[in-house]
């Protein structure tokens, strides 16, 4: 585990897109795993000024989301395709055919995952998988649970994590219910995975997650037996975790 240390969200988002820039520098047809929420918007941004600036060039990269809702459809302004439109791919070089998501509108949940599954694996290795942090230590939707799923499932949401995503809607009553996620496995399989935090709100659970026991019940903690897994926090985030540099 290699952790670093950024003075505060600005700085945290500038080291982990300098990580990913050079994921697609050194390896231009690179697949990255890619995340959504508050955490990577930052990241995204000096991703797209490295671009803007004619030093990355996105055209041979593939991509896979984490996840996407169930029953919003991709035109909502709340789903995860129109998220990653708005925030990167509209923004830069990427070819729409590389970018891959479960499909949140398939009502059978047994054919979206599997045919999610079977994109990942024609997709190839993921090089890089960005992830934030959940407050309840969830990767993905990958919520608490007694077992660490594996492959893409349908997984009904916490309370916590609706409390926590109904900001981005009109009202609670409209945060989608289930989602679509790729499973642990599918994370641990990255080559590398690239974790950003932020905020005090988060402390309490990165020192759980990195300091605690390997347990279901907080997924994040899985992220410990991974053979190259990087910590991107800001001081707030990591202000329980006495040493950390």
């Amino acid at each position: 585990m290699r952790i670093i240390r950024a003075k505060d969200y600005c700085e945290m988002s500038r080291r982990a897109a300098e990580i990913i820039a050079s994921e697609v520098i050194l390896k231009p047809d690179c697949v990255l795993g890619l995340a959504t929420g508050s955490s990577p918007v930052g990241t995204y941004d000096e991703l797209v000024k490295m671009y803007k600036d004619g030093a990355l060039d996105f055209s041979g990269v593939r991509t896979v989301n984490l996840d996407e809702y169930c029953g919003l459809d991709i035109t909502s302004d709340q789903s995860y395709v129109w998220f990653m439109h708005h925030h990167l791919f509209d923004r830069v070089n990427i070819r729409p055919e590389n970018t891959h998501f479960p499909d949140g509108k398939q009502a059978d949940a047994q054919k979206a995952c599997a045919e999610y599954d079977a994109v990942m694996e024609k997709t190839g290795r993921t090089d890089l998988q960005l992830l934030g942090l959940g407050p309840d230590g969830h990767i993905g939707f990958n919520e608490p649970e007694d077992f660490f799923p594996a492959g893409t499932h349908k997984v009904a949401l916490t309370d916590s994590t609706i409390q926590a995503n109904k900001r981005f809607f009109s009202s609670e009553e409209e945060v989608p219910r289930f989602a679509y996620t790729m499973g642990v496995a599918g994370i641990m399989k990255a080559r590398r995975v690239l974790m950003v935090v932020s905020g005090k709100s988060k402390a309490g659970i990165l020192k759980e997650a990195l300091c605690g026991p390997v347990v279901p019940q907080v997924p994040a903690s899985v992220l410990q037996l991974h053979p190259d897994f990087v910590l991107v926090a800001d001081e707030e985030a990591l202000s329980e975790m006495e040493g950390a540099q």
